[in-house]
């Protein structure tokens, strides 16, 4: 892997479309220019804070010619982006060494079957070279504080004490002549994959090739636990590890009880382990809270955790813990750093000085930075009126640096001033491609519900908006539901992307989104489509009334996931729309609570299991209503959705076609819950818009 020379010219300010040059004919967004948009990793600062490593993808249609490589940045934006890999595999995880002379990574080079740790010296050309080589690969590696160790995570088989065992463990099931799944245990399935009995254990090896790599759970009675897991990943789950400041000890996040995931909460603990190994001792012992990612001050006197109560709530905010720490752990209960903040932390970082936590959290379709004191107190917005979504934000030097992105530009890495928020890019992998393009900046309004609520929308505008003309509207709902619209673009659900042939889209937070509060979210409880659907409807009617320019007599809907169930809501429930667009969506209840894979959760949003006395289950099930579909709908969905599974779509596909109903169904045979191929992705954008044109067609 030889670092190249490839560089990029940096620039002082970002421009949207919408301020571009007069004379620059603007065109608008196509699916091409959304999909090949370069997609911009976390960047990781070097210890002194002058430069920052992240990893930047360029997709393509044709898989073999996708592309991520590593750049390193310069902090004080006075150097090009200097490219340090270039080869057909991607690179991930990466962290520096404490010295800031080397930085570690995980990858597959050459004739890996699995992913290793790689080394590579930032102190002048040269190729990674790999530091672990081991049967069921490597991911997550950690320097220790002296730079001599490397902790990383590896999945294992199941009673395998050394190497040697998984190896011969992974022939001996390789040569079997059967594929079964065994289960006695819930879940069996997660995303798109049926679950499998490996585990992943903590490891630690000297930071060089060649050195053997100790297995530190192997043989606890920790992970002979039936229940034994990290928490979870997108495609498998971590222990989240941490370093003692001193490198005696490794802490990370562990459950015992996943195996109670169909009745009851999954409780996240801490524990400790000497990094010379030794049984793993639980340190955090409560079952009202979850403690996971700890995260060490420099100073090595405080230990904190992302920190989330565990109660009979739908939804509760996640926060920041604070304990105490020293040779022999924690004592007593977290401090809640983030006590009185009405918002959920998706992200920490601690100053230096150990004085300062850094945290993002989502705040009326944004994504902003704030502080707050170390061991507690207020929390500030960095800046109170910031656009766009700053995400994983980290410290370097003096500065902060993080991925933005808005609604008009493009994700870029940029540097942001504590002081006042204000920030400047550092990068310009998509300023170029996007220079062209009419992305107009979202609008957004408030308005008050028949709840009582007050509710927040953006509108995004159609390429060359003239405020005389009179365009369509279309409801797009988002997923989630804690989840909400924000101010930025989307690979999946681009608004822009969807209003550019003509339309003007509305994104409303309905009851249940995020970053409004923690009893905004809650108040979806019992209650999980009616409400939230009728908030959409009334945000459109109060979009007609503001906004001149749309033609509230056509009207489509679309959504997915959640957004999905709220389609077929609005199908069950009024005949409104000229037609409707519906992705991964429910149309039962309890059919997608008896096969989805996850289930408790569902029991506590409906009011207790299908079999209870909860009328959630059947009021709110669009099913029940099936006699009364009749808008003209188009139907996607994956095939190997496990959380939303296919039955659900097929079943709605179903209560259509014996009304009678007009409608379209794309079963995408390769697809989980997402779309994500780049050709599917593609035809899937085609058929929208046809589909949208044909019902949204001025009569």
């Amino acid at each position: 892997m030889l670092r190249t020379l490839t560089i990029i010219t940096l620039g002082l300010c970002f421009f949207s479309a919408g301020v571009m040059a007069a004379d620059q004919e603007l065109r608008p967004v196509t699916h091409e220019d959304v999909w090949l948009m370069q997609r911009i990793g976390s960047p990781v600062a070097s210890p002194d804070g002058s430069r920052a490593v992240v990893s930047v993808t360029q997709p393509s249609y044709e898989k073999d010619d996708t592309s991520s490589d590593l750049w390193l940045l310069r902090v004080d934006g006075s150097e090009e982006a200097l490219r340090l890999t270039a080869t057909p595999e991607s690179e991930s995880s990466v962290t520096w060494s404490p010295d800031g002379n080397k930085i570690a990574f995980t990858t597959k080079r050459g004739k890996d079957e699995v992913s290793q740790v790689y080394v590579l010296n930032m102190d002048g050309p040269g190729e990674a070279v790999p530091v672990t080589n081991i049967s069921t690969g490597a991911k997550n590696p950690q320097w220790s504080p002296d730079g001599q160790y490397i902790a990383f995570e590896s999945r294992v088989y199941p009673n395998a004490a050394d190497d040697e065992a998984n190896q011969a463990e992974k022939k001996a099931r390789k040569d079997l002549k059967i594929n079964v799944s065994v289960y006695e245990i819930f879940p069996v399935r997660k995303w798109d994959k049926w679950r499998d009995d490996m585990q992943t254990h903590l490891f630690v090896q000297e930071a060089r090739s060649g050195a053997p790599a100790k297995d530190l759970l192997a043989g606890t009675k920790l992970v002979d636990m039936i229940g034994f897991s990290g928490t979870p990943t997108r495609s498998s789950d971590t222990l989240k590890p941490a370093w003692s400041p001193d490198g005696k000890f490794l802490v990370f996040n562990a459950t015992t009880n996943l195996d109670e995931a169909a009745h009851a909460r999954v409780i996240f603990h801490l524990y400790k382990i000497a990094a010379a190994g030794g049984e793993p001792e639980q340190i955090t012992s409560s079952s009202d809270w979850s403690c996971t990612g700890p995260v060490f001050s420099d100073d090595g006197k405080s230990l904190y955790c992302d920190y989330e109560a565990e109660n009979s709530q739908v939804y509760n905010l996640s926060g920041i813990g604070r304990f105490d720490w020293s040779d022999k752990g924690i004592s007593g209960e977290p401090e809640l750093v983030t006590a009185g903040f009405d918002r959920s932390v998706t992200g920490m970082e601690i100053s230096p000085d150990s004085e300062t936590i850094y945290l993002t959290a989502r705040d009326a379709g944004r994504a902003r930075v704030y502080s707050v004191p170390a061991k507690g107190g207020t929390v500030k917005a960095l800046n109170k009126n910031s656009r766009g979504v700053y995400a994983n934000v980290v410290v370097a030097g003096n500065y902060l640096v993080a991925r933005w992105e808005s609604s008009a530009v493009p994700a870029e890495i940029v540097r942001i001033d504590p002081a006042d928020g204000s920030h400047a890019p550092i990068s310009r992998f998509n300023t170029e491609a996007a220079a062209g393009l009419d992305m107009p900046e979202f609008l957004e309004f408030w308005f008050e519900s028949s709840k009582g609520r007050k509710i927040h929308s953006w509108l995004a505008l159609p390429a060359g908006f003239d405020k005389n003309r009179k365009y369509p509207l279309v409801l797009q709902m988002h997923g989630g539901p804690f989840s909400s619209s924000m101010d930025a673009g989307h690979v999946r659900w681009s608004a822009t992307l969807m209003a550019a042939p003509g339309y003007v889209v509305l994104m409303t937070d309905y009851t249940g989104s995020v970053g409004y509060g923690e009893a905004f979210s809650r108040s979806i409880q019992n209650d999980p489509l009616k409400t939230p659907t009728e908030d959409v409807l009334e945000a459109a009617n109060e979009a007609i009334k503001r906004y001149p320019f749309i033609d509230g007599s056509r009207q489509v809907a679309t959504g997915a996931s959640y957004g999905g169930h709220m389609v077929n809501w609005l199908q069950a429930t009024t005949s409104h729309f000229k037609a409707l667009i519906g992705h991964a969506g429910l149309v039962d209840l309890e059919g997608q609570y008896s096969s989805s894979d996850t289930v408790y959760n569902r029991e506590i949003m409906n009011g207790g299991p299908a079999w209870g006395d909860s009328p959630v289950w059947r009021e709110q099930s669009p099913s029940t209503y099936a006699d009364k579909f009749s808008t003209p709908i188009l139907l996607t969905i994956g095939e190997k959705d496990f959380r939303v599974p296919v039955n659900q779509t097929i079943a709605a596909w179903t209560y259509v076609q014996r009304q009678q109903v007009p409608g379209k169904l794309l079963v995408f045979h390769d697809a989980n819950h997402w779309v994500m191929k780049g050709e599917e992705a593609r035809y899937y954008w085609q058929e929208v818009h046809a589909w949208l044109a044909k019902y949204l067609a001025a009569e």
